[in-house]
């Protein structure tokens, strides 16, 4: 089916005049004549049944449908240069737009990545924040990296690994000793994480309590704003070890009780199944896995 869409030329006449509000400057912009520039918009027009300007003595003044056409074709025209650049910067290198959950793809992903640039040089990796599922159909991105059940429609997922988050805080809320029993944690302030809302219920219910204030406390969406707020000493958090090792390397943060309670969901590589395939985002699942099963054998996590 053809497409309804005007020619390039006549976009990017309309896109340089609308933005110089003049035909005259367009024309020296695009080094063409002032009536070439006024076929090109005269034919967009027509092909429209818009009109885009208002003609006046003094010159032209977009009109309220031309300005907002403008916007729209300015925008489209800069993401088509910016992938054409794009393009011819690559020179055959292989580029995979991977969404990802930020303080995973911070802490967990981004000290490993390395190793897979070393083993595949002409691929590149490039991450965006996201925290929900989304449909890849509106987007660029060509796989997830997401925490939930691996339901994501017209996907195939694959299991990485299992969260197991534990209380910890700053060591100053220890008043050094080395622990805090449950019931004394249930009196402290309990930091919330927004997208895990139950976190500490399901955690004390694991200790066999019920605790009337287990949703109670400041709400963080990141378990990286969770990790600061504990080092600043507003509170206990639940974070997965994994993500704050560093933290806990350095003594910033500790581990206020030994008990974990295992998550009903985990981190999933999540792949559209129209690029299930593809050869780069094969090479990441299996180094993905690979390294997930690896670290989960070092540490005991599931």
């Amino acid at each position: 089916m053809r497409r309804k869409i005007p020619s390039t030329a006549a976009l990017i006449a309309f896109e340089s005049a609308a933005r110089h509000q003049s035909f005259t400057k367009a024309a020296q912009e695009l080094a063409l004549t002032q009536s070439a520039i006024c076929r090109q918009i005269a034919g967009l027009e027509e092909f429209l049944n818009v009109e885009l300007f208002r003609r006046s003595r003094r010159g032209v003044v977009l009109t309220e449908a031309g300005a907002s056409y403008s916007r729209r074709v300015a925008s489209q025209l800069d993401a088509v240069e910016r992938d054409t650049l794009a393009v011819i910067g690559q020179q055959g290198a292989i580029t995979i737009e991977l969404a990802v959950v930020p303080t995973f793809g911070t802490q967990w992903l981004l000290p490993r990545l390395k190793d897979f640039q070393r083993l595949h040089p002409q691929v590149t990796v490039n991450l965006t924040n996201r925290t929900r599922p989304f449909l890849f159909a509106d987007t660029d991105f060509d796989a997830a990296i997401y925490f939930g059940d691996g339901d994501w429609s017209g996907t195939a997922s694959y299991r990485l690994m299992r969260e197991n988050p534990m209380p910890v805080c700053s060591p100053a809320l220890l008043d050094g000793r080395s622990q805090l029993s449950p019931d004394e944690l249930a009196n402290l302030p309990l930091l919330q994480q927004t997208t895990r809302p139950y976190g500490w219920r399901q955690w004390f219910n694991g200790q066999g309590m019920s605790v009337a204030r287990d949703m109670s406390g400041p709400r963080y969406e990141l378990f990286s704003m969770l990790a600061q707020a504990a080092i600043h000493e507003m509170g206990i958090a639940l974070i997965p070890p994994f993500l704050i090792e560093r933290e806990l390397n350095e003594g910033r943060l500790v581990i206020a009780s030994p008990y974990s309670h295992p998550s009903d969901k985990a981190y999933f590589l999540i792949i559209p199944e129209r690029k299930a395939e593809f050869t780069a985002l094969k090479a990441l699942r299996d180094w993905l896995i690979e390294q997930t099963k690896d670290y989960a054998q070092r540490t005991g996590l599931e």
